[in-house]
């Protein structure tokens, strides 16, 4: 008896019932065979080796594709929990995922791991490559693996499979060890060609900081040696760019234990933040957006009125204000709208666009706290526009224009766009959903830009277009968002009068630009290593005069600097010019002016830049005219 099995391409071809994928890989090419770790069924994933029952579409995942690859890091570290079980016969384990640049595991042991350890661990682990040991799937009923685990000793597997709504959970053997798991595995561990093991972390087990803290093994494989020192070099690369270090050493911002999540902006750091703060308000002005403020703590009525309280409470800081449960507001849209309402609008009110630099607080957990990337209050350079639903494309396409016009400016040129639809928890029809799921994509194909679907991860009120930006090394960063709402205005009876003279329903977009400015500064930082352009520079120029006796001279030039609006340090230690040069680059200065006797002499200044060293002397004049044109450039 033979099944019907269509391929990607279309074509369909038939084999024996319960050949399995492997085999049909096999067939197609060798090659194919070698490098292939698992397919997916009829939109399901499974191991090469599962039997296939039925007719269906077939794709073979190969290691070099992005699922591929994290089927071998999933598999690396059921290897890696493999070797810690053999090293330490008490450890019991929290779970191992896939994750975006490599696999973790959590391991509850009684020893402390260091850096020796994991290099045993690593030993271990090649022995048990080297085996070349196989992963096989057994599926078991739930009190059957509920006894396997208790026989077995291991609490946290127990409590996840209580928790399972699957009554026939899978267990992977691989050699002596067996694990809890989805699946699916490469089919042999021969496949891992070369792999490290990066460093340890302390975590929650799920992430609930009232229950025990495990430790967490972060680590990398890859099908070829090459990969792996490629992303080695990779990590350096991204540990010298890494904005908390940078931060604290250009002494832009500082976090400490008093405020757990939140930033403490220095004298320079607010100096950048005004810059990018300043830059996007002049914008404002020119794509008719009006500037709003509201507050920060507004009562519990609104936010159960605006579905935040059902939908958002557990990320929401609460006080009581006179016998009144109060929230401190982790979005600003709510209180956008209450502005909207205080006013009756006509259509010809419309679109009317309502910006603000609200400051939210959302209750992040600690575990996943991370530099200016994940705080618990931040700014978020937000926008709502209220709109006829006639509307609707214009404002979109208008909101993709400024953001394409904003990342010009900061030279983001390397990004993509994703469309996000309905997810799992959500308010409104379905009729509204589809209605707003639609009305973005005509806005994408009106601009002819391609996107990616990702289905399930709109916000709870709506779908959404996000921006993802990659930066210099290649690190894709979430900035960008435009939202579309039915909800909100239906939840807050919003109106306006329409030419008919009847009552009519706006429809509200949500849309930021940098997403918040704190982890744009942060991607920013990272993207150029500290080495900001000069226009966002905190300090664009240092003057460095040779002697005391030069003092005066480079005073004066300072003084002229600062009278044309350039932000300028002096630095009139007794040190010698070739040290005073490295502790300016250090500090990532765009531009150093040093005085010494002949520019004295001839009224001049040598100019040295951060990034192509030294350009000779200049007149103040003319180095006014080439610093004025980068600025304006956004050089």
């Amino acid at each position: 008896m033979n099944i019907n099995i269509t391929f990607p391409d279309g074509k369909t071809h038939s084999y024996p019932i319960g050949i399995s994928s492997g085999e049909i890989a096999k067939q197609i090419s060798p090659a194919l065979f070698k490098k292939s770790v698992a397919a997916r069924f009829n939109d399901a994933l499974v191991d090469l080796n599962a039997q296939l029952q039925q007719d269906g579409v077939l794709e073979i995942i190969t290691v070099d594709t992005d699922s591929g690859i994290k089927i071998l890091w999933h598999s690396t570290a059921h290897i890696m929990a493999h070797a810690i079980k053999n090293l330490y016969p008490e450890a019991q384990f929290g779970v191992g995922p896939a994750i975006e640049d490599g696999f973790y595991y959590d391991i509850d042991i009684d020893s402390k791991l260091n850096q020796d350890a994991l290099e045993n661990i690593e030993k271990e682990m090649q022995r048990i490559i080297s085996s070349n040991t196989s992963f096989s799937r057994k599926e078991l009923s739930k009190d059957e693996a509920i006894r396997f685990f208790r026989e077995n000793t291991d609490r946290y597997k127990l409590e996840l499979l209580a928790d399972l709504e699957d009554d026939r959970p899978s267990l992977y053997r691989e050699g002596e060890f067996t694990d809890l798991c989805l699946g699916p595995h490469i089919p042999s561990s021969k496949l891992i060609k070369a792999f490290k093991l990066l460093s340890i972390a302390g975590a929650y087990w799920r992430g609930n900081e009232k229950n025990k803290m495990l430790q967490r093994i972060y680590g990398i494989s890859f099908p070829r040696k090459s990969l792996l020192d490629d992303h080695l070099f990779y990590l350096e690369e991204a540990k010298k760019r890494d904005h908390r270090k940078l931060g604290k050493e250009l002494e832009l911002f500082s976090f400490h234990p008093e405020g757990p999540g939140f930033v403490f902006w220095h004298p320079k750091g607010m100096k950048l933040y005004r810059e990018i703060e300043n830059y996007l308000i002049e914008k404002l002005d020119a794509y008719g957006y009006g500037e709003v403020k509201t507050p920060i703590i507004l009562n519990d009525a609104l936010w159960k009125k605006s579905g935040h309280w059902d939908n958002y409470k557990e990320n929401m800081y609460f006080v009581d204000i006179d016998e009144t449960n109060y929230a401190i507001k982790p979005m600003n849209c709510p209180g956008s709208c209450l502005i909207y309402n205080s006013t009756l609008h006509s259509y010809r009110d419309l679109p009317l666009r309502l910006a603000e630099f609200g400051n939210v607080h959302r209750h992040e957990r600690s575990g996943v706290l991370n530099g200016l990337f994940r705080v618990r209050q931040f700014t978020q350079d937000d926008a709502h526009i209220y709109c006829t639903a006639e509307q609707i494309q214009d404002e979109v396409i208008a909101c993709i224009r400024f953001v394409e016009e904003v990342y010009r400016d900061f030279h983001f040129t390397d990004y993509h766009i994703e469309l996000s639809t309905r997810p799992e928890k959500s308010i409104g029809s379905d009729e509204i959903w589809e209605k707003a799921e639609n009305a973005l994509q005509a806005a994408l194909n009106a601009c002819e830009i391609e996107y990616i679907l990702n289905q399930g991860d709109g916000a709870f009120y709506g779908p959404k277009i996000d921006f993802h930006v990659r930066d210099s090394l290649k690190r894709s960063w979430q900035l960008g968002t435009i939202q579309l709402d039915f909800s909100m205005p239906e939840k807050f009876d919003l109106e306006y009068v329409g030419s008919d003279g009847e009552r009519h329903r706006p429809v509200m977009i949500h849309r930021a630009i940098f997403g918040s400015i704190e982890r744009f500064i942060g991607q920013l930082i990272e993207h150029h290593g500290g080495r900001l352009p000069i226009w966002l520079a905190p300090v664009q120029i240092i003057v460095l005069p040779l002697s005391d006796e030069q003092e005066n001279f480079a005073k004066d030039v300072l003084a002229e600097l600062r009278e044309n609006g350039i932000r300028a340090e002096l630095d009139p230690r007794s040190e010698k010019i070739g040290y005073k040069i490295r502790e300016a680059e250090l500090r990532k200065i765009p531009y150093m002016l040093i005085a010494g006797k002949k520019e004295v002499e001839n009224n001049q200044i040598s100019v040295r830049t951060n990034a192509e060293g030294d350009l000779g002397q200049m007149q103040i004049s003319q180095l006014m005219v080439k610093l004025n044109s980068e600025i304006q450039r956004k050089a």
